[in-house]
Parts: C-alpha cells; structure tokens; sequence
C-alpha cells in the first residue's frame, strides 16, 4: 500500500507502526544487542530445533560442487557454512574437485563480527565471504548466484517485497531461493497455546541470558505480524519466482518457502 503524498510509509517494527528508516534502524538496534548471544538464544527458544529446520531446508537447496551461494541477513553464518559443506559432499560423491564458495550478507555489522569469530570459519579460508548490506539493495550483479537462502531475516525487512525482487535479480535462471522463517501454527488452538509461551517465556529468556528482553519482545511480535504461508507465497510467486511450494516445520511454527528463479 502506498503512503498519502508528503507522508513516508508505515510499516510494523513488532505491534508498532514506524516509518522504514525508523524500522531498519531499530531492527539495527535489536541485532546489535543481542549478536553475542544470537545462537544461544535460537537453541534456548527452539530447544534445538531450529538446526534441523535449517538443515532440511539446506538438503532441500541441494547444495553442488562449484556453485555460489548468497546467504541473506545471514548473521552467523550457520546457512552458508552447511552449503560448503554439502557441496563438499556432492562434489566427494561425484568425484568432483570444484569448491562451491558463499557470501554472508548482512545489515547488521554486529552479526557479521559474531559470526566471523566463530573457530569453525578456519576450514572455509578463501572460500566464505562477509559483507554488510542492505538485502533490499544488493551489491551484486544480475544472475550472480545459484543459491540464495534467508533464514528467519526477512520479517525484519522494512519492505521484504523489494527484498524478495532483489533476490529474483541476482539468481541466474534456475537458481534456487529458499527462505524460512517463523510463521503461523496449521492448528488454530495450538497457536493460542505457542502464543502463550512465547510471550511469556521467550522475553523472560532474552532477559536472563542476553540480558535484553525489550529485543525479544519485538522478536516475538515481529513473528505474529508476518503473513501467514499462502500470503507470504504468493509475494514470492509475484517476485517472480515459479514452482512456490510451502514447507511446514513443528505445526507450522516455521515454514520453509522455496521456489525456482527462470
């Protein structure tokens, strides 16, 4: 929706409506405290479960010898190390000796640098980059990758539309877009159930381990303003992507949206 001429568009920063600029600072602002304890907290809350969400998503992108990968609002790092080391795998299976390499993209410089510090980065020298940028401008050129893949980032897009035609543009044909992120339980009464906890456990969590409940209070809005799964792909499909199918994860606590760029 377009905002009234002389007036800048709202959009949700949690329950609240801010201007753009105002969200993408203030999601600065969530990141940046919370990057030392990012993975932890995804542990705590999801009882682990998010790694396996996020390793069926990346046996889902099929990672090849050779290819290059694009990680957005990747922060850690934990999406594009697991594409290396699939394709890694393909290229041993395959006998194949051509090392896929992946970016790290990030707005968020705080994210970069927790993930840069991991010890596990050594074994990816030459072959795994970081930049800090914007996912709804992208540095890149047309067609530049064979992979993108977003990982519970693009509720905090201030315009993830423009995010998702951005990643239309640096696929080349036939790449593959994979994106997961929090959404909306299949069961009505369970929802009410996981709402419950999650605003009442999850901010008492980032409180007590990340010392910021205030962050996770808008993490856990952020989550109940995105789009249920068939809104959210039929963006994709008007991004330009084909073949959009919906992958629910634990009930529907996360989803797994993938679809082709041709």
């Amino acid at each position: 929706m377009s905002a009234e001429p002389g007036t800048e568009r709202k959009v949700s920063f949690g329950f609240e409506e801010v201007t753009e600029a105002e969200k993408v600072a203030r999601v600065k602002g969530v990141f940046r405290s919370v990057a030392s304890r990012y993975d932890l907290m995804n542990d705590l809350m999801s009882a682990g479960v998010h790694r396996l969400w996020k390793h069926d998503a990346m046996n889902r992108v099929n990672p090849q010898p050779g290819e290059r990968h694009l990680d957005v609002a990747g922060g850690t790092g934990e999406l594009a190390r697991a594409f290396l080391e699939l394709a890694d795998k393909a290229g041993k299976r395959r006998g194949v000796d051509k090392p896929a390499t992946a970016i790290v993209s990030d707005i968020n410089d705080a994210m970069l640098e927790a993930g840069k510090a991991r010890p596990d980065n050594a074994k990816w020298a030459g072959r795994l980059d970081w930049v800090c940028a914007d996912g709804q401008n992208l540095p890149w050129a047309d067609k530049s990758f064979d992979a993108v893949t977003v990982s519970f980032g693009i509720r905090n897009f201030a315009d993830r539309v423009a995010g998702l035609r951005e990643f239309r543009r640096v696929l080349k044909p036939g790449g593959r877009l994979a994106v997961l992120e929090f959404s909306h339980m299949t069961v009505p009464a369970l929802q009410q159930a996981y709402d419950t906890y999650s605003f009442n456990v999850i901010p008492k969590l980032g409180s007590l381990v990340a010392g910021d409940k205030d962050s996770y209070q808008y993490l856990v809005e952020s989550i109940r303003k995105f789009p249920d799964q068939e809104t959210f792909r039929k963006e994709i499909e008007g991004a330009g992507f084909s073949n959009v199918s919906v992958t629910n994860y634990s009930g529907g606590i996360a989803a797994l949206h993938f679809g082709w760029a041709v």
